[in-house]
């Protein structure tokens, strides 16, 4: 029988080779959020791995909105410039379609880098600046509370949204991924944790999904249709009156029609008193939870790093596609080995082929499988 995890799916317009696909990983090696050489060695490696869609780290829409200082952003054209550059370059090599998570990390934003403790640096350091976010409710109490985004601030912010949007089509990437997960902008506004407001951005969960349904909105009507446009939302915050599955659910209905083309489903990052039992497909309930709900493609992630977890997952119907992360940094191979565990085909490239182990014979010959 034929592994599901190596049959061809629709991604709206966009057909991909398998079920797999590498998930956004922040680098915190961007100049000025221009990409560097780092950036061309990381995704010119995962773009030889076999897999069907790779997608560029959480890139900033502004300045204010990176993680840190080193984030990768598109916000200028020195950004756009420089990342043509490594996009035509891994392009030069491989065929794999490459997709681009926006983002904006709104009170999460202005830190330093995780390897130097990722603490938050506030306005007046070298390296800091002044943060903004639904309310003005700080991440940690210790830390500089964001200012809140007044009317003209969500103008500014859509906007840069859809100008960092278009920067990627000019680039020729094949896909927009919105980030609405993991405690940044749009994630904030969804939670009653971190959005207080009280005009019609906040309160009732209508009221909490409107900014984001705006960008989205915006972001979709600026691609043009042969481009999908996705998101990635985080399914609970696991902590006391947040946003929980229930409320993903109704925020993913909405999505599905507003012209959403599929859902990439994770959870946490919004609040330091969240309390996971993290383990092996610990998120994938959630997206069981969303795919019952729409008929979009859904995307299931989190700790599935064995290849007949990953393939039970989507013979169960949990969800249509697997991300990896951490499990590709690890192992750039992964899709390789579970192509040869299954006896499937992947492709690899022309310079690699002799590399295929002689009990795999075949491994590498997709054109077995047409």
């Amino acid at each position: 029988m034929r592994s599901k995890l190596f049959t061809p799916a629709q991604v709206g317009p966009l057909t991909l080779a398998n079920r797999i696909v590498i998930a956004p990983m922040c680098q915190y090696s961007a100049d000025n959020g221009n990409m560097t050489d780092w950036h061309q060695i990381h995704l010119g490696q995962l773009a030889l791995s076999g897999a069907a869609l790779l997608t560029i780290e959480a890139t900033a829409v502004t300045p204010e909105g990176r993680i840190s200082y080193a984030d990768v952003g598109l916000f200028s054209d020195e950004n756009e410039r420089a990342m043509h550059r490594v996009v035509e370059s891994v392009r030069r090599w491989s065929d794999m379609p490459i997709a681009i998570q926006l983002a904006h990390a709104g009170r999460k934003a202005s830190t330093d880098l995780p390897w130097k403790g990722g603490a938050q640096l506030p306005p007046n350091h070298a390296h800091g600046w002044q943060t903004e976010a639904p309310s003005s409710v700080a991440f940690h109490e210790s830390e500089h509370p964001p200012l809140a985004l007044d009317r003209d601030g969500l103008k500014r912010v859509r906007d840069a949204f859809v100008e960092a949007a278009r920067r990627a089509v000019r680039i020729g990437l094949d896909a927009i991924q919105l980030h609405g997960a993991h405690g940044y902008l749009l994630h904030q506004f969804l939670s009653p944790l971190s959005n207080r407001r009280h005009d019609e951005y906040g309160g009732s969960l209508e009221n909490r999904m409107r900014f984001p349904l705006e960008v989205f909105d915006a972001v979709r009507a600026a691609v043009p249709a042969e481009k999908p446009v996705s998101i990635r939302v985080s399914g609970t915050d696991w902590a006391p009156d947040g946003w929980d599955i229930e409320q993903t659910v109704e925020f993913a209905k909405a999505l599905e029609a507003h012209g959403c083309q599929a859902i990439h489903v994770s959870s946490g990052g919004l609040t330091p008193a969240q309390k996971i039992a993290v383990g092996p497909g610990y998120q994938v309930p959630l997206a069981r939870a969303v795919k019952a709900a729409v008929k979009m493609p859904v995307i299931a992630v989190g700790l599935i790093t064995d290849f007949e977890h990953a393939e039970s997952v989507l013979v169960n119907g949990d969800a249509d596609f697997i991300a990896l992360a951490r499990a590709m940094l690890y192992n750039p191979r992964w899709p390789w080995h579970a192509a040869a565990h299954f006896g499937a085909r992947v492709k690899a490239p022309d310079q690699y082929l002799r590399s295929q182990p002689a009990r795999f014979r075949g491994l590498f010959d997709i054109r077995a499988d047409d």
